[in-house]
């Protein structure tokens, strides 16, 4: 995207450099704002909700379970992502059951779009480390996934290259700072939002060398989906619960069904090395849909588990309303 020249009087305030603020700075700086990402947490972010997130990119996948506006931004986000990051893997998702879950991976079928079914010969065509281990599966060509602690950083860097300021360790307020204010604190925001609550969502991140995976793999369980995610490194992310609670551990019974839901994928996961428990709360409203309130300030907010799929589709409606008065009345609200 090409930029304009800078004005002094298009200074734009972001509060929160998580993945909903990062992406809000990166498509204002570009249209030539003066941008300052303003982040109360030091550079690593490990006290954010993007640092626990999976990271999953995948607006089909979710419409089994979400309202269909999660899907439209989904799949507009997904072209952001292609246009911003090009680097950003496509490979896809795959979506598996062994046969007790039959049912359920027949009704997930038939609640979703944009798959393909493959037999056994053709999910071990697409991934040998799967093969033998499950009759058939629903494959999602188009949809893709990030490692959000690695991603953060790189959108941070093309901020920065876009003119864009971050400052970390900068705990301010809305009523601190001039021009238009963006908030994206999530949780942080909850005096002002009441209605806001955490859910929470564990991980586990496990090593081995013994498995390798091109894309996420989904396992039908009776009460969430269950998903093991490739990253760098023989690393995987195991996920994702979605928990009514706001306290930050990890329980036993969540950590033994990651962990079962691993080897249910392929045994060789017994053997692999823990890395790593932790959890994060994401912020949602009632309904679990996003929101863009317009007031003094704009705050964008309850992305819910929808973060890195949701998070450059809301920036690029922020940013059509600001320099066009455009709405999207789905989900925006001017107050």
């Amino acid at each position: 995207m090409l930029q304009t020249t800078k004005r002094p009087d298009s200074a734009v305030s972001i509060i929160g450099a998580g993945i909903a603020g990062a992406w809000q700075a990166l498509l204002f700086a570009q249209a030539g704002h003066v941008v300052t990402l303003h982040e109360r947490d030091d550079a690593a972010m490990t006290d954010s909700t993007s640092h626990w997130a999976g990271g999953m990119l995948a607006p089909w996948c979710e419409a089994e379970v979400a309202e269909p506006i999660i899907s439209r931004l989904g799949q507009r986000s997904l072209d952001i992502w292609r246009r911003e990051l090009p680097d950003t893997p496509f490979n896809g998702s795959l979506v598996v059951a062994h046969p007790r879950e039959r049912s359920d991976f027949e009704r997930f079928a038939r609640m979703t779009e944009g798959h393909r079914r493959l037999d056994a010969t053709d999910l071990a065509e697409l991934e040998p480390s799967l093969q033998g281990r499950f009759h058939d599966a629903l494959f999602f060509p188009n949809e893709g996934h990030v490692e959000p602690r690695r991603v953060l950083p790189k959108l941070h860097e093309r901020i920065r290259a876009a003119g864009g300021t971050i400052k970390f360790s900068s705990d301010v307020s809305a009523a601190e700072l001039n021009g238009i204010v963006i908030d994206c604190r999530g949780l942080g925001a909850r005096e002002e939002q009441p209605e806001l609550r955490g859910v929470k969502g564990e991980m586990i991140l496990i090593e081995t060398g013994e498995v390798q995976l091109a894309r996420p793999v989904r396992l039908i369980h009776p009460r969430w989906p269950l998903y093991v995610i490739p990253r760098e490194d023989n690393l995987f992310m195991l996920g994702a619960t979605s928990i009514e609670a706001e306290d930050t551990g990890v329980s036993v019974r969540s950590a033994l069904e990651l962990l079962g839901a691993a080897y249910a994928v392929h045994p060789a996961f017994a053997e692999a090395r823990i890395v790593e428990f932790g959890s994060g709360l994401r912020p949602a409203y009632p309904d679990n849909l996003p929101r863009i309130t317009v007031d003094k300030k704009i705050a964008v907010n309850g992305l819910y588990r929808h973060g890195f799929l949701l998070a450059p589709a809301l920036a690029e409606l922020t940013l059509n309303y600001v320099q066009r008065g455009a709405i999207d009345n789905e989900v925006m609200q001017c107050v």
